[in-house]
């Protein structure tokens, strides 16, 4: 079986602590499965997600007609090791940023705008495992709205309570490029979309629901 389509579903704020998840086959099947998983602390829940999977068989592949992926960067242009993406915005919380290493083609997280980069997890998801293809690129389409932001974050919040990968085949290799943009209507709701695609092409697309919002200024007591 390989992975067609994963969603995350981020029910509230996540901790930094013990997490417990459970998953289960849905939807068992000869050629398509659904996967559900929970991940729950202190007994609340605080994601879900679903996954459905499609049978492997001996069908042909068709050529892309989309444009192939851009060149990926060589070390000049990396970020420094153990550092985020050059003159990050106010606002931003490292962590991830750090975990992650960064080659820009076009934009970077604190330029507003469509962003295509490459990148790679410098850690394993879980210590002492391999980490496998799909981690390696959910790991970094989670990113789609913060590398195409469009709004000043120190100013604005735009939050994705969830999000949506649809595959076509597996990554092979480390480095993952996501090509990015956001597009934001009046009322409150956004749309970040991404084409993800690893040295041998696009593997699939990603896409994330928006919550729009100012921040509240906190003022001095």
């Amino acid at each position: 079986m390989i992975v067609a389509r994963f969603t995350c579903e981020i029910l509230r704020a996540i901790p930094v602590g013990e997490i417990r998840v459970q998953a289960r086959l849905a939807r068992p099947g000869r050629s398509v499965e659904l996967l559900e998983a929970v991940a729950s602390a202190d007994g609340r829940e605080v994601a879900r997600a679903t996954a459905w999977r499609v049978l492997r068989t001996a069908s042909p592949p068709v050529a892309p007609r989309s444009a192939p992926p851009p060149a990926l960067p060589g070390e000049a242009s990396s970020t420094l090791p153990g550092a985020p993406p050059p003159a990050a915005p106010g606002g931003w919380v490292d962590g991830y940023l750090s975990a992650i290493e960064w080659r820009p083609v076009r934009g970077h997280f604190a330029e507003p705008g469509p962003a295509t980069v490459w990148a790679r997890m410098r850690y394993p998801l879980l210590p002492d495992e391999e980490t496998g293809p799909l981690e390696r690129v959910l790991a970094i389409a989670d990113s789609g709205n913060g590398a195409s932001s469009e709004l000043d974050l120190r100013r604005w919040q735009f939050i994705n309570p969830e999000l949506t990968v649809h595959l076509h085949r597996e990554a092979t290799g480390e480095w993952i490029c996501l090509d990015a943009r956001t597009v934001i209507s009046t009322g409150g709701a956004g749309l970040a979309t991404s084409v993800l695609s690893d040295v041998d092409g696009q593997v699939g697309v990603g896409a994330q629901s928006l919550f729009i919002a100012p921040r509240e200024r906190r003022h001095p007591v």
